[in-house]
């Protein structure tokens, strides 16, 4: 018979529970033995729902309370030394708190650290810390999770696979430390720690090992392919299955070379490349189980069950019961339950399928296939080709004048009036700010008693007027304490939105939003994607009388927020029937309506956020290039309409830039902020080396870590960033955005960077 199991489960709990028990053991209120029994609690129900959907197997290792590629460096013993983590690597027991610090810098135990690296995970929204690695590299066994875990599942009763990211994996999103360094050099030192690994899981009487290999889907150099096979050749050797997975693309010209490794099984995704799979068919070893991912791990669109089974019958009848069937790749990226989502419309609930509804998908097309359907199969399976259906035949999925006014955009619609150089030269005589101007990303915390006013007002419990009236109160706090900070260009704080992609979705047309879809993007992160369904519009202005009302509080230019339309692309479920690229000049001429909006209303500054512009690359180089050209084309569509002397400043974080650097020019916006305090100014290479020719913010301020950074570090970092950037390019501001920070923890950081500008600005007379 043919196997039904998955890559992975979204392990923050439909009440986001996993969020809440990391975050209250932060700050001091549970325990430790309290926050182990809720990720006790959560796995145990997140087996039993794989195994009541009727998985075949339940997979275990997808569960961290931060990173799953934390814990594997966690695991190999690879801590870096500013952590003092010797003694626990030599012990193999890596303290959990060792890893929080790891990853924020801080935990309730041990001395804080500069938190590792982070970065976005190949081309989704989820981000991982980065390994550090070094010349001296040693890697040892180091922590006994996986290992406990597995008995858990198996003290329940499960048959269990087990998932790992696989070594060549995990070196690839590896970043050397060491100038010069290989990163394959460390190959050798690691191959026997993976080994350990693989031998004590089979002693645990695991069969299954899936090693999750993403790599094979983008352009490896030659060496990395030659790697690949030295590798898996002493891991092939070890006593259990492997399944070797790749996802988020096709195997492309690692094709030869993934099926051709000395493994048990090969996982492919059907979705994101279908086309790969009558050639690997044709390739594949007679002995190989062939793990078909059929169904969309990262978008929340009902699968089309009788489509999935004639495409697939073919596969069935070569392989029998060497086919299984999962989803594309980890569910992670997808919300937790669709069953609770009673406030949307039932037919739009009906086009829709969430981790637990794609468990029964994987399950129903696995007998569908094989002939064994049951009623309830039968039943998913007229379900959903009615409701396929009934979406291609809805009234709101196209809009004629939205059509119309796109095919209506010229290339005059893509251009700015005057070249960077006019425009700064106005922008200095209109906004009169010093030499190392300072600011911030946009928002301020998120405070208990604002979270509380959304709640209420969205509950019918706050008027809108009383809604409004407390949001006014909190825009005229935040712009008060910046007054008093002595930033240069403050920002009204954004108290009103609960999400820089959900805010603006939930007041354009084409969007719909879920309750309880939360992902998680990145520690206790959780994001809630909205759902693009149908074309996208703008009925109205968004954020300008918030924006208006803060510049009437103050004398200073304040500068409004918008998030970009390939991030409100990105960051959102995005409907699968029409060219993602149409989709996202929707959004930007609904963004151009915004931005003129607020130029007229008397702002002279705007920032349109595009974090999402290397995550969207694509994980080939040959598909670059069309992507980026309509990527570029889209932010210049919607902030184009301006004159010279408003500002238009962009903000990315967490991206490597070198690879876009000349598209990122391209966008033409007058500022950029980007990250650099976690990478030491190192990406602001890529900026000197391309000569970058506007103005730069590297962000001194990490604002992911609960540490207050320091007046002379922040100096260093700017002073570091004057040798690649003419000083007169250059901004002061953190990161990030501060929503997630505390106000205590934020007014101390931004008075020591108010001080390093100062301080700057004093070395130039």
């Amino acid at each position: 018979m043919t196997k039904a199991h998955i890559a992975g489960y979204p392990r923050i709990g439909a009440d986001r529970e996993l969020k809440r028990a990391v975050e209250a053991y932060w700050r001091g209120e549970l325990d430790r033995e309290a926050l182990e029994a809720t990720g006790r609690e959560l796995r145990a129900r997140h087996w039993a729902d794989q195994c009541q959907a009727g998985l075949d197997l339940v997979t275990v290792g997808d569960f961290a309370f931060y990173d799953q590629v934390l814990d594997l460096s966690v695991t190999l013993g690879a801590v870096p030394a500013r952590f003092d983590a010797g003694d626990e690597v030599a012990r193999g027991e890596v303290d959990l708190d060792t890893a929080f610090r790891m990853a924020r810098g801080r935990a309730p135990s041990g001395e804080p650290a500069a938190a590792c690296e982070m970065t976005k995970y190949f081309d989704t929204n989820y981000h991982y810390l980065v390994p550090e690695l070094h010349a001296d590299q040693t890697f040892h066994l180091a922590s006994s999770r996986l290992f406990d875990q597995v008995e858990e599942a198996r003290a329940q009763g499960h048959a269990v696979k087990v998932t790992l990211l696989g070594p060549l994996t995990w070196l690839w999103l590896g970043k050397a430390r060491d100038a010069g360094l290989d990163r394959l050099s460390l190959l050798d030192a690691l191959l026997p720690v993976y080994g350990e690994i693989l031998a004590r899981l089979a002693e645990q009487g695991v069969e299954w090992v899936q090693l999750d290999e993403p790599a094979l889907v983008q352009d490896l150099p030659h060496d990395w392919q030659q790697a690949y096979e030295a590798a898996y050749s002493v891991l092939g050797r070890s006593p259990v299955k492997l399944l070797l997975a790749s996802y988020f693309g096709g195997l492309g010209d690692n094709l030869g070379l993934a099926v051709g490794l000395p493994v048990d099984g090969l996982h492919i995704d059907a979705v994101r490349a279908p086309e790969q799979l009558e050639a690997v068919l044709d390739r594949l070893p007679a002995y190989k189980v062939l793990s078909v991912g059929a169904i969309d791990g990262r978008n929340v669109w009902r699968a089309d069950l009788a489509l999935l089974r004639e495409g697939l019958a073919a596969a069935r009848m070569r392989l029998g019961k060497r086919l299984w069937i999962a989803p594309s790749c980890s569910l992670l990226h997808v919300p937790v339950d669709l069953e609770r989502e009673t406030e949307l419309e039932p037919a739009l609930k009906g086009w829709l399928a969430f981790a637990p509804q794609k468990l029964d998908e994987t399950v129903s097309l696995t007998r569908l296939l094989d002939g064994r359907a049951t009623p309830e199969d039968r039943e998913r399976l007229e379900a959903a080709t009615l409701a396929l259906q009934a979406r291609r035949e809805s009234t709101r999925i196209h809009r004629p004048e939205v059509a119309s006014r796109l095919a209506g955009v010229g290339p005059a619609d893509h251009e700015r009036r005057s070249a960077y150089p006019v425009r700064a030269a106005a922008q200095r005589r209109a906004l009169k700010l010093p030499p190392f101007p300072t600011t911030t990303i946009g928002s301020f915390p998120q405070t208990a008693e604002i979270r509380s006013a959304r709640r209420a007002f969205k509950a019918g419990e706050l008027s809108r007027e009383a809604y409004e009236a407390r949001m006014r109160e909190e825009i005229a706090h935040a712009v008060a304490r910046q007054e008093a900070l002595g930033l240069d260009m403050p920002v009204h704080g954004e108290p009103e939105r609960n999400d820089m992609v959900e805010y603006f979705g939930e007041q354009l047309e084409g969007y719909v939003f879920t309750r309880y879809g939360w992902v998680q993007s990145y520690g206790s992160r959780c994001v809630k994607p909205p759902v693009i369904v149908g074309d996208v519009s703008r009925p109205g202005p968004m954020t300008v009388a918030w924006s208006e009302y803060a510049q009437s509080l103050t004398d200073k230019p304040m500068k409004g927020m918008l998030t970009g339309p390939v991030t409100m692309l990105q960051w959102s479920f995005v409907r699968d029937d029409q060219p993602r690229e149409t989709t996202c000049r929707q959004i930007a001429l609904a963004l151009r309506d915004e931005v003129c909006d607020l130029e007229a209303a008397g702002i002279r500054a705007i920032q349109i956020d595009e974090p999402a512009l290397r995550e969207g690359l694509p994980l080939r180089a040959s598909e670059w290039q069309a992507y980026l050209d309509w990527a570029v084309d889209c932010f210049r569509l919607a902030s184009s309409g301006v004159g010279d002397a408003t500002q238009i400043h962009t903000h990315m974080c967490y991206s490597e830039f070198n690879d876009i650097i000349a598209a990122i020019a391209a966008l033409d916006a007058d500022v950029i902020t980007i990250e650099t305090s976690r990478s030491n100014m190192e990406l602001l290479d890529a900026f000197q080396d391309f000569a970058y020719p506007n103005e730069i913010g590297p962000g001194v301020y990490d604002i992911h870590s609960p540490n207050v950074p320091e007046v002379d570090w922040m100096v260093a970092l700017m002073e570091k960033a004057a040798e690649r950037i003419p000083v007169e390019r250059l901004w002061v501001n953190p990161d990030c955005g501060l929503k997630t920070r505390r106000w205590e923890e934020v007014e101390p950081a931004l008075a020591n960077m108010v001080e390093a500008a100062r301080r700057l600005r004093s070395r130039l007379a």
